[in-house]
């Protein structure tokens, strides 16, 4: 009711003071207007039957669109009383005409009453156990509704909504989150923004984004097991979405987004407007093709679409042909650096490879060397690379600078293969140096990280002509050199602490010991996963000190590295245990005191989960005619 505060409900009793039922009368007089409850939209209102006589003051007749007594109520609606004057009026004649009728002595009596409903505390009055009441309870759900509402340009949907966006707007990128997901609450402003400019250059592209752990339905509809998860709709389609592959920043979504509201290529008809188009950026990719309804120019189409930093144009007019020097359909990357042109010829027999294509063109847009910045290393990653050759440096240093000549000599007969790249140690670059273990008085120096597994390769002594970085290179790539493994020296009391300190030197000594079961936290000390179940495994090493055949331990995998264990995510919990055998059983439950323990009761197992087992070679030298013996496994957590 107006007057008091949103989710208090009045709860009559058999008991009530004449003067207060008056005064509870006046409550609804008839200068309040329509009716309370539009929609369903209040939470207070008279309940079925309760005091559903006490209308005296009728109003004129608006009919309740949210309820009615013919028929069965609204889901969520309120129910009026059959005689509520906001769903008929009153007949002439009837008591609550009567009531309205009788003029100004009445109102003048229920000012009176309402001066002492206001004097009777202070008069000493009690309070009765029948007294009208107002009882603080707990909201009503909203009832949601189809309508379409925004934060921050982004709308906000849910089951009742979702179509109705969809059948409004022509491309729809919808953000699946969690409110407590970090990565979910990282990428808000950037969603945000991106919405915002989206909705300002175009009415086509709009931004929504829908709670999945209130929304259920949806996110099991769309098959949403992660935060958060980006899906484009387009055309209203609901059972196809596109899953969203561009950067997770604000002009990343704006640059996939507007690349599918307009033609992913731009049609060349004519030399002047290619030679426009060609000198217009940086780095361009033209497709030329005889037939732009043929196979190759469709898989071309498709891969513009997904290469949104990147500009596209296709021509197949003959004089373009002619005035490139092309007489078969082939894809051209012109770039303003290195050979200025590289050109992909569509296989006749074979077409065109869409995977394959992306692949080259992510290559070929890079330059012979990069140097690792803020701005690149987004291109340097996404490459996928197998192999990254780094020339760490001290670009202060005019010697060291010039060293870069050798490196760039040699880069050319590994391109596809490995990746060469400048690392300033004071500059961007420093942040990295930790991974290496290098600090920038190392500078200059060289390393090859194979990406697969970040193995770290350096020389025996660095040398930095051209000819001995090829033949380190080639060297790694043969399999002929061992990894650099990295390991911190062990605190003096490691192996008295109720949990064990490894590192990379103890390591194997500790966890393949067969007359004991290890248990190992691998962690990183930045790691918020990590930091939160500190404590919990340290009340583990408390429990089982006394044991003779369990050792908890922990290592940080960011300082200490083993040969054929990588370590993927943080924490990775794995227990070794005792016996013949390099067994290693990988730990994926609940990280508390009392799982941890049921688990090493039983042998490294839980009824509810089935461990995964896996066998870890020995350390030996690399035998170049077979693969190295790896375990790769998600470690969850922070990466």
């Amino acid at each position: 009711m107006p007057g008091y505060p949103p989710g208090r409900r009045l709860r009559s009793s058999i008991a009530i003071k004449p003067y207060r039922l008056v005064l509870l009368v006046c409550l609804r007089p008839h200068h309040l207007g329509p009716c309370p409850h539009p929609a369903g939209r209040t939470r207070s209102h008279w309940r079925d039957g309760q005091l559903e006589n006490s209308h005296l003051v009728p109003l004129p007749y608006r009919r309740c669109r949210a309820a009615s007594s013919r028929g069965p109520r609204a889901p969520g609606a309120w129910h009026h009383p059959p005689r509520c004057p906001y769903l008929r009026p009153p007949r002439r004649g009837h008591r609550l005409w009567r009531g309205t009728m009788r003029g100004c002595g009445t109102r003048l009596v229920w000012l009176l009453v309402l001066a002492l409903a206001w004097l009777d505390p202070a008069l000493g009055g009690e309070e009765e156990d029948g007294v009208v009441v107002a009882e603080e309870e707990e909201d009503e759900d909203e009832v949601l509704s189809d309508e379409l509402k925004e934060e921050d340009s982004v709308l906000v949907l849910h089951e009742h909504n979702f179509a109705r966006a969809l059948s409004e707007h022509r491309l729809l990128l919808v953000e699946f989150y969690a409110p407590w997901c970090g990565h979910c609450q990282r990428l808000a402003p950037a969603f945000a923004q991106a919405a915002a400019t989206l909705r300002n250059e175009s009415s086509v592209v709009r931004l929504g984004k829908v709670d999945a752990t209130a929304q259920a339905a949806l996110a099991s509809e769309f098959g949403v097991t992660s935060y958060p998860t980006l899906k484009l709709f387009r055309d209203g389609n609901r059972t196809h979405p596109l899953a969203y592959t561009g950067r997770m920043d604000a002009k990343g979504i704006v640059r996939w987004m507007q690349r599918r509201a307009s033609p992913s290529a731009t049609l060349l008809h004519n030399a002047t407007t290619a030679a426009a188009f060609i000198s217009s950026q940086d780095l361009v990719v033209v497709g030329f093709f005889k037939d732009l309804g043929g196979e190759a120019a469709q898989v071309f189409y498709e891969v513009a679409g997904e290469v949104v930093d990147m500009p596209f144009g296709v021509a197949e007019a003959a004089e373009l042909f002619q005035a490139y020097g092309l007489a078969a359909d082939t894809v051209c990357l012109f770039k303003k650096f290195d050979e200025g042109r590289t050109d992909f010829p569509v296989d006749p027999a074979q077409g065109l490879d869409a995977a394959k294509l992306t692949q080259l063109l992510r290559v070929h847009s890079l330059e012979l060397v990069m140097e690792f910045t803020n701005e690149t290393s987004d291109q340097i990653f996404g490459a996928k690379i197998p192999h990254h050759m780094l020339l760490f440096l001290n670009k202060s240093s005019s010697a060291q600078l010039g060293l870069r000549d050798g490196f760039r000599a040699a880069a050319g007969a590994f391109r596809g293969q490995v990746l060469f790249v400048v690392v300033d140690v004071t500059g961007f670059g420093a942040d990295v140096l930790p991974f290496f273990g290098l600090t920038p008085a190392d500078a200059p120096t060289l390393r090859l990280v194979k990406m697969e597994n970040n193995r770290k390769y350096q020389m025996e002594q660095d040398a930095f002509s051209d000819t001995a970085i090829r033949a380190f290179v080639q060297a790694v790539l043969d399999g002929k050199v061992k990894p650099h493994l990295m390991s911190a020296e062990p605190p003096e009391d490691w192996d008295t602490r109720p949990v064990k300190v490894l590192v990379g030197k103890t390591f194997e000594q500790v966890a393949f010991d067969e007359t004991r079961n290890v248990f190992v936290k691998f962690y990183a000390p930045w790691c918020s996963h990590c930091q939160e179940m500190a404590a919990a495994w340290e009340e583990l090493g408390e429990r089982y000190k006394d044991h003779e055949d369990i050792v908890i331990a922990e290592m940080d995998a960011t300082a200490n590295e083993l040969e054929n264990i990588t370590i993927r995510g943080f924490p990775t919990l794995h227990y070794f245990p005792a016996g013949p055998g390099r067994k290693m059983v990988e730990y994926k439950s609940a990280r508390d005191v009392e799982t941890f323990s049921k688990f090493l009761e039983n042998g490294g197992t839980l009824p509810e989960e089935p461990p995964t087992v896996s066998e870890v070679p020995p350390p030996r030298a690399r035998d170049p005619h077979r693969p190295w013996g790896r375990i790769l496994w998600d470690g969850g957590g922070d990466r």
